[in-house]
C-alpha cells in the first residue's frame, strides 16, 4: 500500500478553465514549498507541457484505454514518488469517456481507479443558483462520483459567499472561486492549445494567477482533501529483461515535442540511453546512435527550417535506409515523407524515406483511440500482436501504409495504416509503449545489433 495524497480537478465540459486553474494551483503549491507531481487524464500532450513549465519536471498521462487499472495505479505510484501531493487534471467532461454512451475511460473512471477525491471546476459565468444545480447533478449522477469539493470559475466573490452554505448543505466543500480574468486565458490552434513557450510572459502570468488563487481558493482545504485519499494498492514494478545498453537518438525541438513520460521511461528502464537532437538545427544524428525515435509535434509550422536543413534530412534518410531501427509517429512520420505541406499550402522537401506527400486537410482525420494489430510478421510486432494508440491530426498522407490494422473501440470501424519495412515502424498513430512493452524490447534488441 502506498501513501499518495492526490486530488483530481474535473469539469462538466471542456472549456471550463481546467488547464489554467490546474497550472495556477500547481504554481501556488510550489510557492508554498510543496513537492508536486502532476498528471493529465487521457492522451493529451499539450496540457502536460503547461504543468511541466510550473513544476520543472515531466508530467505524466493517466489513460484507461492505454492501460488497465492495475497498471494505471503502478504508473501513478511510480510518477508520484518523493512528492508531497499529486494534482491530476481531468479531460473533457467528468463522465465523458471513449464511447458516446459510456463513462469508460473518463476522468471519473480514472478517479475511481485511483480512489481519488475530485474537485469540480464549474464555470459559473452568467449563473448564480443554477451553478448549484450543475454541481449537485454531477455529484449525484453516480453514487460513487467522488466529487468532494468545488471551485467556481468566473464567479464574483459576493455570489460565492452567498452560495457557500448551500454547497456545504449538499455535502461538498466550497473551496473557492475565481473571478473573471481575461488575461488568464490560453490561446488555441488547430491541434488544441498553443505550447507554453509560445505564450509571452507565461511564468509571470502563472505567478499572478497563483497569487490570486491564494486569496480566493482555500488551498489548505484542497491540501486536506488530497490527504484524505486512502492508501493506494498498486502492483510492483516488473522485472526488466536483461538488454545491453543502447544509444537511441530522440528528436526533440519545437517541431517534435509530443512525447509521453512513460514511453521515455520504458525505453530507459529497458537499457536505452536517450540522446536528444534537433532536426531543425543539428547537422547530424548524435554520435553512436543505434536507434532513432521521431515523435509528433508541429513540423507543419517549421517546414521551411526542416527542409532547409538538408544535412539532417540526408543523415536521417541514410540512417533509415542503412537499417537503423526507427520509430516514427504522426509529425515524425510526416517528416519522413518526400514532401510535406506547411500551414500556408506550400510543399517542402523532407527526408524522403516514405514515398509521397503529407498534406493538410480541413478537419481531424481518424481521430481517437485505436488498437493496432499487425497484419504480418514485422521486426517489432509479430502477426496478430497488438499495441494501443491514438490518432489526432489535421494532416494526411498519400502513403499511409498497410502493415497494421487500426480498430476503433467500438470494434466496427477499421482501416489499414503504418509502414513496417526493414527496421522502420512509422505512421500517424501515437503509440502507448506500456500497452505492449515487448514491442520496445524487440526495438532495442534490433538497436543492440548495430554495434
Amino acid at each position: 500500500m502506498w501513501n499518495r495524497p492526490r486530488v483530481l480537478l474535473a469539469a462538466p465540459a471542456s472549456g471550463s478553465g481546467k488547464t489554467m486553474l490546474t497550472c495556477g494551483l500547481l504554481q501556488a503549491l510550489m510557492l508554498r514549498g510543496k513537492r508536486v507531481s502532476s498528471f493529465k487524464c487521457g492522451p493529451d500532450y499539450i496540457d502536460p507541457m503547461f504543468h511541466e513549465k510550473v513544476i520543472g519536471t515531466k508530467s505524466a498521462n493517466l489513460d484507461l484505454f492505454f492501460t488497465e487499472a492495475p497498471l494505471l495505479r503502478r504508473l501513478f505510484v511510480r510518477n508520484s514518488a518523493d512528492t508531497d501531493i499529486s494534482v491530476i487534471e481531468g479531460v473533457m467532461g467528468y463522465y465523458d469517456g471513449m464511447l458516446a454512451d459510456s463513462a469508460e475511460g473518463s476522468s471519473y473512471a480514472v478517479a475511481r481507479a485511483l480512489d481519488c477525491p475530485t474537485v469540480l471546476i464549474v464555470n459559473a459565468r452568467g449563473q448564480s443558483v443554477s451553478a448549484l444545480a450543475t454541481l449537485e447533478g454531477f455529484a449525484r449522477f453516480r453514487p460513487d462520483s467522488g466529487v468532494r469539493g468545488v471551485i467556481f470559475n468566473q464567479m464574483p466573490e459576493r455570489i460565492f459567499k452567498a452560495l457557500a452554505p448551500q454547497v456545504r448543505a449538499i455535502g461538498i466543500v466550497p473551496l473557492g472561486y475565481v473571478p473573471k480574468a481575461d488575461d488568464m486565458v490560453i490561446e488555441s490552434r488547430h491541434l488544441g492549445l498553443v505550447t507554453p513557450d509560445e505564450i509571452a510572459g507565461l511564468s509571470e502570468k502563472l505567478k499572478r494567477l497563483a497569487a490570486l488563487l491564494e486569496q480566493t481558493v482555500d488551498l489548505d482545504g484542497l491540501i486536506a482533501l488530497a490527504h484524505s485519499a486512502p492508501d493506494l494498492d498498486a502492483p510492483p514494478e516488473p522485472d526488466a529483461p536483461a538488454l545491453p545498453e543502447t544509444v537511441v537518438a530522440v528528436a526533440r525541438d519545437e517541431a517534435f515535442c509530443f512525447n509521453y513520460r512513460d514511453n521515455l521511461a520504458l525505453l530507459e528502464r529497458l537499457g536505452a540511453r536517450l540522446t536528444y537532437f534537433s532536426p531543425m538545427r543539428d547537422a547530424a544524428l548524435p554520435d553512436g546512435a543505434q536507434g532513432l525515435v521521431l515523435y509528433g509535434g508541429y513540423p507543419e509550422l517549421y517546414a521551411k527550417q526542416l527542409s532547409e536543413n538538408t544535412a539532417m534530412r540526408d543523415a536521417i534518410r541514410g540512417a533509415v535506409r542503412a537499417g537503423m531501427p526507427t520509430l516514427a509517429e504522426c509529425g515524425g512520420f510526416m517528416y519522413l515523407h518526400e514532401q510535406m505541406e506547411d500551414m500556408d499550402g506550400q510543399f517542402w522537401p523532407m527526408a524522403g524515406v516514405v514515398a509521397g506527400r503529407a498534406y493538410r486537410t480541413p478537419r481531424l482525420g481518424r481521430f481517437g483511440y485505436i488498437t493496432l494489430t499487425s497484419n504480418a510478421d514485422t521486426p517489432f510486432l509479430p502477426m496478430g500482436e497488438t499495441v494501443r494508440a491514438h490518432e489526432f491530426h489535421y494532416f494526411d498522407s498519400e502513403n499511409c501504409g498497410e502493415a497494421l490494422t487500426a480498430t476503433k473501440p467500438d470494434g466496427v470501424r477499421t482501416w489499414k495504416c503504418c509502414h513496417a519495412e526493414g527496421a522502420l515502424l512509422a505512421g500517424f498513430p501515437h503509440l502507448c509503449y506500456e500497452s505492449n512493452p515487448d514491442l520496445i524490447v524487440r526495438f532495442l534488441r534490433k538497436c543492440a545489433e548495430r554495434r
